[in-house]
Formats: structure tokens, C-alpha cells, sequence
């Protein structure tokens, strides 16, 4: 649902009297629409993807390059301070109004408060729901001009939102807390008339607590009404949504099912924010230091950081709708040198209208008719351009979305290895995929590993070796030919094989076969020779110790295979078995078993 059709569906929930007095969020969005079309002085984005800056106009009738950015720079210095009147208006409007039912609410709840009446239950409710309704008001109306901002700086290419959303931050709806500092003690009474009037379940759901939990939870709630309406940036430590629930509801009360005005009260706002700029940890700090301030429930984050630029966006669930968490924010943009953007989400944002009715954390939500994948790319000389571009074209083609990027060769100076967490769609035939990847991977010398993203993928703990060219720096089979005298002989039918004249079993058994008579003392000798990669001991002692079991398979010769498994404390091996004679002394020129 579009932000304009939730807001004026909300709108109709609201008395007469109120709907006339909100934000002309149509008005505002109708203006930016039809007046700012031609006013956008970001070119970059203003025209067609496809679109050209010509050095020269290609006719006498074409504006040149600052002709075009005079018209617009004039026709965006009309119309912005315009924008911002009419802002202005609608703004003091909401906030006048504001004023007068926050008075006729205080009066109302001071009333309900005299400690020398007793008044009735459902005026004690009907005081606390007009006071939850005006918070309401509030929220979706800053919302609406938050949204308005945004419109304006996308399609004006100027940046409003913060300085006037700084602006507001001394406005009475954003500063007056003496409502947040009235709703503990509206609580702690209508929890105490509750009691009184033994009325059990009643219209809050509430058990009949003991008289000594009436007591705790009332004193405790009053003892959160300090402070004073103040146009500065003191704040009054109020309460969470969480905590009032926990007080109205009291130690005999806690697993009873909260009733309407509850549930109001523990209704919550999502809000996507993103901080980007040059001072990572201050930056991330101040963001949680705003979020503390308000109360708010972090439901999840994400950093990224690319030498000294950081971007730190977090999701959070805003309660009491206190919308002075923005200017905070505002605030500590400014202060470190940030680059703030938010948005206020029209509904309460759950992985379960994405997945059916299983719930996710968000990072695993799999989303309707989507899969997840790990690949993992990977070049020793570095992951090229040309690569990476052919690479994300063919993610683009395939509709397969990129939700998360992570370096994992981070003591190199070339980035030589990465790895991306896919949603891939299920229509796609994963034998097709790896096909295609595999001549990606063949034409620029990559390699590219696709796996499923599930638990079998987390919690592998066998790692596997070939051993020719990676566990030891030699092919055994070519020193073997050496030590025989049929170097030769032997790499031709290597070359055959590798041009594809024949396939690897039948250029196995033509080069075992050169081997018939050869003395089994060859491959001691081979042995000897064998020099292991570097750091092929030290990663395999690593990987021992965290737990993980190794095994090396070859399509060389068991003998030796059985030897790197020992040198190196591996726990298996499997390679070919060449046959030997009756008497042990000679080979055969075949291999036993399975190739």
C-alpha cells in the first residue's frame, strides 16, 4: 500500500474535528508532482538512464549545459521556498490544533487525577484512550511530513530533510512531555480503580491483583511522572510500551491476556534508519545512544565499511510514538559528519507476510518462491573487472538478488576472493546454473562455488584435498615417467587428454601401462622427491586442532597418497591401486579396484 493511501485510510479513524486538522499530505505530494517536474538539478537522475550530455546542443533550439542548469537552479530556487511555505502552514495547523487538544486532554486527565474524587472506571479509560489517540496523531502527521521531505529532496535534488526536520524539534507537538509524563500516572490510577472496584477481567483484561501489588505497580509508575514541558533538548526518562505493560499488569496479572487499551498502548512503529560517514564507531554509538533515549527495540542491523566511509542502518520498532527520536538523530548526523536517511514503514514489519505463517529472523526470511544460495568466487591473482562485471550481469539476467557481500581474503592487496548470499528463484534448474557458471569460471580463470545456504552448508567439518598441484607441488605420474626414463612417452598422452582426444580413464590406463616392469623402488624414489606446497603443514595442523576431519583423493597412485596422508596427519586417503606381480617386486602396467 502506498504511504498516501494508508495515511488518509488512517485518517478516517479519527473524530471529525481531527481529520481536518492533519498534514495535506495529497496537497504537498500533488504540488512536488506537478511543479517540480522540470525543477530537478540533479541531472544525473532527472533524465533518462539512456540520456546524453551533448558538449555542444545539437540545435539552435536546445539549451547548452548551462543554459539547462540556469533554468533549473532558478526554477528550484522558486519553487523550494514555496514547497517550504506551504509546509510551513500545514504545519502550524497540525500544531495549533495539537496545542488545543493537548490542553483539553491535560484538563481532562487532571480532572480524572484529583485525589479528592473517585472517579468512575470508563472516564479514567476513556481519558487514557483520547490521550493514546492524540499520540497517534502526532506520529502519523510527522511521518507525513517526513514523507513529503523526502519527495521533495528526491524530485528537487536539493537536501531539506534534516535542517527542517531540526526545525521542528521546538515545536510543541515534538517538546511537550508533559503527556508522556501524565500516561504513567493515568495508568497507576485506572490499575488502582481496577483493584477497587474488584472488577476482575474488566475492560483492560486485568486479574484482581493483591493489594500490595497495586501499591508497588502504582508507586512505580508515578515514580516515572517527572518533568516538565521544555522547548530544549532535555527529555524526560519515560517509560517503554514493554514496562507500562508489565505495571498495569502486576505480579498476578502477568499471564492474563491484555485487554484493548493494553494493546494500544503496546502498539509499535517500524522504522528503517541508515547513518553514513567518516567516523565508524562514533557514528554507530550515537545511533544506539538516540535508540536508548526512546525506548526503541532494535530488530535488526547491518554495517558496512569501505576503508574510513561507514553506513550503519538498523530496523527498529519505535514505541510511545515519540517522534523526537528523529531531531535526536538529525542531531548526531550533524554531529559527526553523517549523511542521515529514514523511513517510517506503514505497518509493523514481520518476515511472516513474506514466508507464510514461520517465522524468520529477517536475515533468513526466504521470501515467496525464493531460494538461498552461498557462492563463493575466488582468482589467486585477483578478482578482475571483467570478471565481477560478467558475474553480476549473469546474477541480473537470472533475476537472483545480492543480499549480502563479504571479503574474505582480507591480508591481500588485491581482492582475490569474495563471497555473495543469494536469493535465487526456484524455477531456476540448479544443473543449469552451475553449466553456465562453469563457462564463466573457464573464460576468466575463476573459480566459482555454488552451494545451497542451509544447515548442512554451516556446519561442514570434513575438509577433502586433491593432491597433485595443491597438497604437494608435483604430478605424481610425471615423476614417476622421470624416474623410469618415459617422460616422453607419457606427457603426449597427457596433451591428448588435455585437448580432449580422450577422456581421463583411458589416459589413465595408457600411461599406467608404460609402467609394466617398472621396480616398486620407483616410488620410493618418487617419494623423496616430493615437495609439499607451503603452508600445505601448517593449514592442515589449523584445521586439525578446530575439530575438522582431512582427506586426501588423487587420481594418482595409493602408495603415495598414503604417504602425503601421513607426512601431513590426515585421516584418509584414496587414490588408484597399481598392481603389482606375484613375487611384490614389479609393476604390472594395470591398477586394481575402481579408478
Amino acid at each position: 500500500m502506498k504511504y498516501g493511501q494508508y495515511f488518509n485510510q488512517q485518517r478516517t479513524e479519527f473524530p471529525a474535528e481531527w481529520q481536518m486538522q492533519f498534514i495535506s499530505y495529497d496537497a504537498l505530494k500533488t504540488f512536488l508532482k506537478t511543479r517540480m517536474v522540470d525543477a530537478n538539478v540533479r541531472l544525473a537522475t532527472a533524465f533518462p538512464r539512456a540520456h546524453v550530455f551533448p558538449w555542444t546542443p545539437a540545435s539552435a533550439d536546445e539549451p547548452g549545459f548551462d543554459a539547462l542548469l540556469e533554468q533549473r537552479l532558478a526554477r528550484v530556487a522558486k519553487l523550494t521556498p514555496e514547497f517550504v511555505r506551504m509546509l510551513d502552514a500545514e504545519v502550524e495547523k497540525f500544531n495549533a490544533f495539537f496545542v488545543t487538544i493537548k490542553d483539553k486532554t491535560k484538563s481532562r486527565i487532571a480532572d480524572v487525577l484529583d485525589a479528592s474524587r473517585r472517579p468512575e472506571v470508563a472516564e479514567c479509560e476513556a481519558a487514557l484512550k483520547e490521550l493514546l489517540l492524540l499520540e497517534r496523531f502526532v506520529f502519523l502527521n510527522f511521518t507525513a511530513i517526513a514523507k513529503a521531505l523526502k519527495k521533495h529532496d528526491k524530485w528537487s535534488g536539493l537536501q531539506i530533510r534534516e535542517p527542517y526536520l531540526m526545525r521542528t524539534s521546538h515545536l510543541s507537538f515534538v517538546v511537550s512531555t508533559s503527556l508522556l509524563r501524565l500516561k504513567p500516572e493515568l495508568l497507576a490510577r485506572l490499575t488502582a480503580l481496577h483493584a477497587e472496584s474488584n472488577e476482575g477481567a474488566g475492560t483492560l483484561g486485568l486479574s484482581v491483583a493483591k493489594d500490595d501489588d497495586v501499591a508497588s505497580a502504582t508507586a512505580a509508575l508515578k515514580s516515572m511522572a517527572v518533568g516538565s514541558d521544555s522547548a530544549g533538548p532535555t527529555r524526560v526518562p519515560t517509560p517503554s510500551s514493554e514496562e507500562l505493560k508489565q505495571m498495569v499488569l502486576g505480579t498476578h496479572g502477568a499471564s492474563q491476556k491484555l485487554g484493548p487499551l493494553v494493546g494500544l498502548l503496546h502498539e509499535t512503529q517500524t522504522v528503517m534508519i541508515s547513518l553514513r560517514g567518516p567516523h565508524g564507531t562514533d557514528i554507530i554509538g550515537g545511533v544506539f545512544g538516540c535508540l536508548a533515549n526512546h525506548h526503541c527495540q532494535v530488530v535488526d542491523f547491518s554495517l558496512s565499511r569501505l576503508h574510513h566511509d561507514v553506513t550503519f542502518g538498523v530496523l527498529v520498532h519505535l514505541h510511545n510514538r515519540d517522534v523526537d527520536l528523529f531531531s535526536d538523530l538529525a542531531r548526531t548526523a550533524q554531529e559527526w559528519d553523517g549523511t542521515l536517511s529514514f523511513d517510517v514503514q506503514d505497518a509493523k514489519l514481520k518476515a511472516s507476510k513474506l514466508a507464510g505463517s514461520t517465522q524468520y529472523a529477517l536475515d533468513e526470511a526466504p521470501y515467496a518462491s525464493r531460494v538461498k544460495y552461498m557462492a563463493t568466487v575466488l582468482n589467486e591473482r585477483g578478482l578482475s573487472p571483467e570478471f565481477l562485471s560478467e558475474w553480476l550481469n549473469w546474477l541480473l539476467a537470472k533475476k537472483i538478488s545480492v543480499e549480502q557481500m563479504k571479503r574474505l581474503d582480507s591480508h591481500h592487496a588485491s581482492l582475490m576472493c569474495v563471497e555473495f548470499r543469494l536469493s535465487v528463484p526456484d524455477t531456476l534448474s540448479p544443473e543449469e546454473m552451475k553449466s553456465e557458471l562453469i563457462a564463466i569460471s573457464t573464460r576468466h580463470h575463476t573459480d566459482v562455488a555454488l552451494q545451497l545456504d542451509n544447515v548442512f552448508r554451516r556446519q561442514k567439518r570434513l575438509v577433502v584435498f586433491d593432491m597433485d598441484s595443491t597438497l604437494i607441488q608435483q604430478e605424481v605420474i610425471d615423476e614417476i615417467a622421470r624416474a623410469t626414463g618415459i617422460e616422453e612417452q607419457v606427457a603426449a598422452i597427457t596433451e591428448s587428454a588435455m585437448q580432449g582426444e580422450i577422456d581421463f580413464q583411458e589416459s589413465l590406463a595408457r600411461r599406467v601401462a608404460l609402467l609394466e616392469g617398472t621396480p616398486v623402488e620407483a616410488l620410493e624414489t618418487v617419494k623423496r622427491s616430493l615437495l609439499f606446497t607451503d603452508g600445505a603443514h601448517y593449514l592442515c595442523r589449523a584445521l586439525k586442532n578446530a575439530g575438522f576431519k582431512l582427506a586426501v583423493i588423487s587420481g594418482g597412485f595409493l602408495p603415495l597418497a598414503r604417504y602425503v596422508k601421513a607426512e601431513l596427519g590426515l585421516d584418509y586417503a584414496f587414490a588408484n591401486q597399481l598392481k603389482v606381480t606375484a613375487d611384490g617386486k614389479r609393476l604390472t602396467g594395470e591398477t586394481v579396484g575402481p579408478v
